[in-house]
């Protein structure tokens, strides 16, 4: 009982306040949604009919388990470029077609269960705790694959999943294009570009260039065009899981590699809808309803969905308002797949490739291209290595190589910034850090006392800046430690301290720590630091130390 009611508490449950404007937006998605559909399945290896499935299904359920009230789902880009290469594994370690499906669909299910694992356990708000130069790379990285992939489809060539391969084509179908591809792919491409904006809000160009290209290719039949052909009608047959022993781990990592990739491309949509509709989504919620859409898209044979940002704005601006809207989308496009199926197999490659070119070039983060060597060349050189292994090693490689070389960075840029707050003190130095009365102090002592102050949070980066300071403290009598300005210390940095203090004692100085307090007290005290040091030592301010280390002193000397 306890598992049913945390389904129901799931469910966004349709809300028809707003039913007129989910209508017509739920209605204008799913007519953009339409030939993108069945590009994405065809660019696939799946074929139209996976696309179809992927959107209704993702589309349906992700937005009645979903977090994100506007959010219109359905296969992507990126997913789709993960599958091709999926189906293409698939097939080469299957001893049969039907078996190569089976493996292809159930990793699309296991990358459904990851995304729900990831809701369950809350980890929504780390995915797009992502620097954004990975993101904007490995985008961009996908947008170049789209491309390059659809360019052979482009002028007449069947498709394929090898980028490199795809790559090596390129002059040969450059020199020997079939004419009647190449002419409708080029048609393609200039009604998605050039359709005049007024035109593009009534009918949306990608549906416009299907539409027109598709009835000129049957007005002047050319029996070499490669089309869509017949596609299943009625209700998809069920893909139970299958599951190897041997190819179970290859099975488990393209299924994280899906979740991971749909979890960041639906969260990053997530986040344009909250700007758009001033609203703010629930990121775990998302990730269940998502993993549940995509979950379910493979047990039914559909390619994997995410939240799709252009679909998702045009169902907004087109009064869209809560997730009703992302159902009906899949609602319709259910209609048009039961009743209208034989309309869509004279549809060209060509031009499914076209549209899907224009995707590519809109994934493309061309803003930021022109922009980020004006910000930063390491910025700029993370940027464009996420790029290149996206493209030519694979998507999970770029982010996880991005993240760390980020990270680094990050780290190191911390790290100076520590370094500028560790101050070492001594009688006669020019700092601000000491009031009028501290100063007498440190100047009656005469060269004795040396005062060693950190500031800021302290991470393992500051522990090399106080490693560096153990020599100077050879050369004073008493060494104070101020940690008034620490608000928290790492433990390779509270580790740095206690071996500064066991030197100053192995060397025979006095030492006393000032303004430790909060976690870092609480962090010194489970090392067992403060135990190293008087209760006397272990003082409130750097006034008191001063007046204790004088004492000191003038008492050794008598």
């Amino acid at each position: 009982m306890a598992s049913i009611a945390n389904i129901g508490h799931w469910i966004s449950r349709p809300t028809f306040r707003h039913w007129r404007g989910d209508f017509f937006g739920g209605l204008t998605a799913a007519i953009v949604a339409l030939p993108l559909a069945l590009a994405f399945g065809v660019s696939s290896g799946a074929g139209a009919i996976a696309g179809m499935y992927g959107a209704i299904c993702t589309g349906f359920f992700a937005a009645l388990f979903g977090g994100t009230p506007a959010q219109i789902t359905g296969p992507t880009g990126p997913m789709t470029v993960v599958m091709a290469t999926v189906f293409t594994a698939a097939a080469k370690t299957a001893d049969d077609p039907a078996t190569g499906l089976a493996i292809a669909f159930t990793v699309v299910m296991l990358g459904g269960l990851f995304q729900i694992l990831l809701g369950i356990l809350r980890l929504g708000k780390y995915i797009t705790l992502i620097p954004y130069t990975v993101i904007s790379g490995f985008m961009s990285g996908i947008g170049v694959i789209i491309i390059v992939l659809q360019f052979g489809p482009l002028l007449g060539y069947p498709g394929g999943a090898n980028i490199l391969g795809a790559v090596q084509e390129i002059p040969y179908d450059l020199t020997h294009p079939y004419l009647g591809a190449t002419a409708l792919g080029l048609l393609t491409l200039a009604i998605v570009f050039a359709s005049p904006a007024r035109l593009n809000r009534l009918v949306p160009s990608p549906l416009l260039a299907l539409v027109i290209c598709t009835i000129l290719s049957l007005l002047i039949p050319n029996p070499d065009l490669a089309r869509i052909g017949d596609i299943p009608q009625g209700f998809p047959t069920l893909h139970w899981p299958y599951f190897s022993l041997p190819l179970l781990r290859q099975m488990l990592g393209y299924g994280v590699i899906l979740g991971t990739l749909g979890a960041i491309d639906s969260l990053l949509t997530s986040l344009v809808a909250d700007n758009i509709t001033r609203t703010q989504h629930d990121s775990d919620q998302e990730l269940i309803g998502q993993g549940i859409g995509n979950f379910l898209s493979g047990f039914v044979g559909g390619l994997p969905g995410a939240g799709a940002t252009m679909r998702t704005v045009i169902n907004v601006r087109s009064g869209g308002k809560s997730n009703l809207a992302g159902m009906l989308h899949a609602l319709v496009l259910l209609v048009i797949l039961l009743g209208a199926a034989p309309l869509t197999a004279p549809i060209p490659h060509a031009v499914l490739a076209g549209i899907l070119i224009k995707v590519g070039i809109d994934i493309i983060d061309w803003s930021f291209l022109k922009r980020a060597h004006k910000i930063s060349w390491k910025a700029t050189g993370l940027m464009y290595g996420v790029l290149l292994l996206t493209v030519f090693v694979d998507l999970i490689t770029a982010v996880a190589a991005g993240v760390f070389v980020a990270n680094l960075l990050t780290v190191k840029s911390l790290t100076d910034l520590q370094m500028q707050r560790l101050e070492t003190i001594t009688a006669g130095a020019d700092t601000s850090t000491l009031n009028e009365r501290e100063r007498e102090l440190l100047h009656q002592a005469q060269g004795h006392i040396i005062l060693f102050c950190l500031g800021g949070p302290m991470s393992f980066g500051a522990a090399k800046g106080i490693a560096q300071r153990m020599a100077i403290v050879e050369k004073y009598e008493v060494l104070i430690l101020d940690l008034s300005e620490v608000p928290r210390m790492g433990v390779t940095a509270s580790l740095a301290v206690e071996t500064m203090i066991r030197d100053a004692h192995g060397r025979g100085r006095e030492v006393f720590l000032v303004g430790a307090r909060g976690q870092v007290r609480d962090r010194l005290r489970k090392l067992e630091v403060l135990k190293l040091l008087p209760p006397r030592n272990r003082v409130t301010n750097r006034l008191d130390a001063l007046q204790q280390a004088i004492a000191f002193i003038q008492q050794r000397k008598a």
